[in-house]
């Protein structure tokens, strides 16, 4: 590409070179044969032989000469004058187009007859000779070769220089940039494999920043998902062997109710409903281990009496005397997986239920509310209670695992399955802005428009 575009600039420059040779060796011409035309006017008549006279003309190449100057013109000329001349170039006001496309018309339209040349003289009205054109033409042509010549050397040279130019200044870096990236694929948590920038300012330098920062990320995200993972593995194979455990303890409390002692008989139902936390922990913990929730099975059903099924969920806090109410038009209808839209309230609602316990209420007494409207082709659905609310610093990544926990020894695993679970259907969940507590708002969207309206 650099040898063509040089070529162009070439063939741009070289028609006004062309043109100014051919007038510059005319002119050389001219002055040669008023030179000669002035010898012969200088000296006496008839003292200059004709062979002289041929001699003249051979030197300079013209087969006439005529000088006009003084009232007077003087001619030299061999004895066969040509009796016509092809074309007349008169150089006496020459004009850059003209000059080109006579140039032009000399080496692609040369012509055998000779052509009369006029121009300018030094002391004379003008000068003209007669001469053949094919030595003009030989001289335009080796001056055409030597310029193509020297375009090759300077193109060649020129492409030379930009093609190491460019393979050291963004061909390599580009390459080092791919390589790295290939290497880093195959072994992404290999913190060895980060790219380390090499200081340029330019693009080539931004872009090896932006990728030593990216992969430093993804490497340090990639090496703590594997922990966790390793870590969810080892929690569920304790948890596991942990439920069977609290199953048979279970068992065992219930024997308790048995014995007629104050002292057992006050204490076991706490030692019940501890080890029935214990166990739906476990269950919460291996539930969000499995390694994908099964696709919701949809079907459209009245979604109030599901919330209302749940009021028993505040006996988890008997203590906190929480109330709970359900707000839902008794003809509010739901698109969803019934046992999974249930699995989402309880974990809201066991949320709400063990932050009041731990915390207690901010406003009058504790209450947990539950609220749905349709709006559009989908229901909107929100848990709010009167807690202590969520503190800032932890409201950004509230639905990650491990994240966050409402109460002393928790994971967060249950708002890190209501998440999953809403976004199986499609939907949204997020912490809305409330002036006393917390509100968790997530939207059920329908499998297919119903043109209900809210």
């Amino acid at each position: 590409m650099t040898v063509l575009f040089v070529m162009v600039a070439v063939v741009l420059v070289y028609l006004p070179s062309i043109a100014s040779f051919r007038l510059n060796w005319l002119n050389d011409r001219l002055a040669a044969a008023q030179v000669a035309a002035l010898v012969l006017d200088a000296a006496p008549e008839g003292s200059l032989s004709e062979d002289l006279e041929l001699r003249l003309l051979e030197g300079v190449g013209a087969k006439a000469i005529a000088v006009r100057g003084g009232g007077r013109r003087r001619l030299l000329a061999v004895d066969d004058v040509p009796p016509e001349v092809s074309k007349t170039v008169d150089l006496r006001q020459p004009s850059w187009l003209g000059l080109t496309r006579e140039a032009l018309e000399t080496l692609f339209v040369p012509t055998r007859m000779p052509i009369r040349v006029i121009g300018p003289g030094m002391g004379v009205d003008f000068v003209e000779m007669i001469f053949d054109e094919r030595p003009l033409r030989r001289a335009m042509l080796d001056f055409s070769r030597d310029i193509l010549l020297l375009s090759i050397v300077v193109a060649g040279i020129t492409a030379s220089l930009l093609y190491f130019a460019l393979q050291w200044v963004i061909v390599r870096p580009v390459q080092r940039l791919s390589r790295n990236i290939g290497a880093f694929a195959s072994r992404p948590e290999d913190a060895a494999r980060v790219i380390r920038p090499t200081g340029r300012s330019d693009e080539i330098g931004l872009a090896e920043e932006a990728l030593a920062q990216m992969e430093a990320t993804l490497a340090n995200e990639l090496r703590q998902k594997r922990r966790l993972a390793e870590l969810g593995l080892a929690v569920s194979k304790i948890n596991h062997e942990l439920r069977n455990i609290l199953t048979t303890a279970h068992l065992l409390t219930e024997r308790l109710d048995r014995v007629q002692d104050d002292t057992v008989q006050r204490v076991a139902p706490r030692l019940v409903a501890t080890l029935n936390r214990a166990s739906a922990f476990c269950e919460a913990t291996l539930a969000y281990g499995r390694a994908t929730e099964h696709l919701p099975q949809r079907s459209r059903f009245a979604l109030k009496p599901v919330a209302e099924d749940l009021a028993d969920l505040t006996g988890l806090a008997p203590e906190a005397a929480i109330e709970f109410s359900v707000q839902i038009p008794d003809d509010l209808m739901v698109d969803a997986d019934r046992e999974q839209l249930s699995r989402i309230l309880v974990n809201l609602i066991r949320n709400a239920v063990q932050a009041l316990r731990q915390a207690g209420a901010t406003d009058g007494p504790p209450r947990i509310t539950v609220r749905a409207v349709r709006l559009g082709h989908e229901v909107q659905v929100s848990v709010q209670d009167n807690g202590p609310g969520i503190p800032e610093r932890v409201r950004e990544n509230i639905f990650g695992v491990f994240q966050h926990s409402s109460h002393a020894g928790g994971t967060g695993l249950g708002l890190a399955i209501a998440a999953e679970l809403v976004n199986l259907h499609g939907g949204t969940i997020a912490l809305a802005d409330t002036p006393i507590g917390a509100c968790f708002r997530f939207t059920i969207p329908d499998c297919e428009p119903t043109g209900e309206d809210a």
